[in-house]
């Protein structure tokens, strides 16, 4: 407390004394629909509380395994295709249309008659289908990430066990071991790389960072075969037991400490596992089943509140838990769009690249296709060197004075590449394959990615990914979903495309490290043809714009495990407006399509200072 005098300008006070603050770590649960069957010790997968599989689990009459599997669309629960096998006390991970089942079975039909399994089964959407199996049998553990990265961790085997396991969408693999052997853990929350270990027994929390577990905060109230959902820095434990008597308790993990909320209205155990992991934090989650007083098919569903930016910017609050201050300037992703100098030549199909004060447009098209070649210095517009080629919905990346163009439809739809060296443009190699409305990932002109497009002819869409090196292009690993027309941010070695049409607008989101794409948290909103920044990373980004199908002005924020949506552009638009930028915090939107037609406007994104920790010596 001493250390209060030397923060000078700011209201030092806890966060329990500012009401507007404790916003933050509110919500409320609320009753959905039941399930059609009452279960307990059941598997639950979903990335949203709209988005949800439940299977398996004690039925009752009689009381034995089953392989029913149900799904939740944010309304009702529908019986869908039965699971390969009977389970029970299972382990999940996924979403509710592409999730993975590493089981614990009784296959006969008297309660307590056990058989150990170690298949996995695969859930994509509609069936299920049997993949290969975990190295070690396992019952309630905890599991995190997707369908293509997973981790599982922990559980009875038939004892507690530490062991970890890798999925890479094919085959499990042994990794670090949690530091305490536990069982009952009841799920678990995060991505492969970043997961989160809470409750069971013992009732310890370890986090995970991608190759080893450290020991953190212990939640308040001890408990096991809780619900989990979230995010290594943003999740819920639900409920439980402590350790026979069912607790209806619940409490959000901040990353550093537990705090307890809401309760839910029905104490119960051996809930429908996780929902959501990876995706929304501990903003939005579903419990479903489980046992109390009796066995149950309820369903509640948690929300927070939607006005965390109502927290007083500046002020300074003291965590004792963690020992440090918490100055808080600007508690969620925030910022605004203001007007910035108009381009010369009015257009839209042209991506653009660089940064808020250097960018650049190189094509697109003003009614007719053209070569125009434009830069901005943070004020004004000025007309440059034209490309050799005249051509519109083609991929820009690079900077002002290094810049890459390519492919497009001039018509038809081209390869075709060229390189800015700062005067003149430079035909250099072409790409593989031809196609137009291309994602781009890239910040320098020796080194970006050309994510996905459009083909001629029917169908017409392509999942085909080029890696471009300085000098040549080489085909890389494709996109889990085929699209063209997405939203692009980052570089060649790690961004996020997001968004898109499939022919159907699209709000899934995929993030590359360099060698693969992995499915993440999807867009609020689902829309193509929009601006994204050409951020640093796949951890942060904004995308802005684009069609619903009607033209949007919609921006949202990506800090590398959700989407937040923001202050809007002051003009909704569309087919392919530019963008340039480094990542959420400092944007360019320019060109597109607004309502009066193709336009030369520009506008400017800029955030407040981010959250700041000072810790006490």
């Amino acid at each position: 407390m001493s250390k209060y005098k030397e923060i000078k300008g700011f209201k030092v006070q806890t966060l329990a004394s500012d009401t507007v603050a404790s916003q933050v770590d509110t919500g409320a649960w609320a009753s959905a629909a039941s399930m059609n069957t009452a279960r307990i010790a059941s598997t639950g997968t979903g990335s949203a509380s709209t988005n949800y599989i439940i299977a398996g689990g004690y039925y009752l009459p009689p009381s034995v395994d089953r392989s029913a599997t149900e799904q939740y669309n944010g309304t009702a629960w529908t019986e869908v295709a039965d699971c390969p096998q009977d389970l029970t006390y299972g382990n999940g991970l996924g979403s509710g249309t592409s999730s993975l089942l590493a089981s614990y079975s009784q296959p006969g039909p008297v309660p307590g008659g056990y058989g150990p399994t170690t298949a996995t089964h695969k859930w994509n959407g509609s069936s299920w289908s049997t993949v290969n199996s975990m190295n070690t049998f396992r019952q309630n553990a905890g599991t995190a990430g997707s369908t293509t990265a997973g981790l599982i961790f922990g559980g009875s085997a038939p004892s507690a066990n530490a062991n970890t396991e890798s999925w890479d969408g094919t085959n499990w693999t042994e990794t670090s071991d949690l530091n305490t052997a536990k069982t009952d853990i009841g799920g678990g929350c995060g991505v492969q790389t970043a997961a989160l270990s809470a409750s069971g027994s013992p009732a310890t929390t370890e986090q995970w960072d991608g190759s080893s577990w450290t020991e953190v905060t212990e939640i308040n109230t001890a408990r096991q075969n809780s619900g989990k959902a979230g995010l290594y820095t943003s999740a819920l434990c639900i409920s439980g037991q402590n350790p026979s008597t069912y607790v209806a308790n619940v409490e959000v993990w901040n990353g550093s400490s537990w705090t307890e909320v809401s309760d839910v209205s029905t104490a119960r155990g051996y809930v429908g596992g996780m929902s959501p992991t990876g995706s929304a934090g501990s903003s939005d989650a579903i419990i479903a089943g489980g046992s109390g007083a009796s066995l149950s098919a309820a369903t509640e569903v948690w929300t927070t509140s939607s006005s965390f930016t109502k927290i007083n910017l500046g002020q300074v609050y003291y965590n004792s838990g963690s020992n440090a201050y918490k100055v808080t300037e600007q508690p969620v992703p925030g910022g605004s769009w203001s007007s910035g100098g108009a381009m010369n030549t009015a257009r839209n199909g042209a991506p653009g690249a660089g940064t808020q004060t250097a960018a650049f447009i190189a094509g697109g098209s003003t009614g007719s296709i053209t070569a125009v070649h434009e830069q901005y210095n943070g004020t004004a517009w000025t007309e440059v060197a034209d490309l050799n080629q005249v051509r519109q919905r083609l991929g820009n990346s690079g900077t002002t004075t290094a810049g890459l163009a390519y492919g497009g439809s001039e018509p038809p739809n081209t390869g075709k590449t060229e390189i800015y060296n700062g005067s003149s443009w430079t035909e250099v190699a072409d790409m593989a394959t031809a196609r137009n409305t291309i994602g781009v990932l890239g910040t320098v002109n020796t080194a970006s990615l050309a994510v996905a497009g459009y083909l001629s002819g029917i169908p017409g869409l392509s999942a085909t990914n080029e890696s471009w090196n300085g000098s040549s292009w080489t085909e890389v690993n494709d996109l889990n979903t085929t699209r063209y027309a997405t939203f692009g941010s980052g570089t060649s070695t790690s961004g996020i495309i997001s968004g898109g049409s499939t022919p159907s607008v699209n709000n899934s989101a995929e993030s590359w490290d360099g060698t693969t794409f992995t499915e993440v948290a999807n867009l609020n909103t689902a829309r193509a043809y929009g601006g994204s920044s050409s951020g640093a990373s796949n951890s942060s980004a904004l995308a802005f714009g684009g069609e619903e199908p009607g033209n949007s002005a919609k921006t949202e924020s990506w800090n590398g495990t959700s989407w937040t949506e923001v202050a809007d552009l002051a003009t909704a638009v569309g087919n392919q407006l530019g963008g340039a930028g480094t990542g959420n915090t400092s944007a360019l939107a320019f060109g597109g399509n607004q309502p009066g037609g193709v336009t030369a406007a520009t506008e400017e994104w800029s955030v407040p200072e981010a959250n700041k920790t000072i810790t006490v010596g």
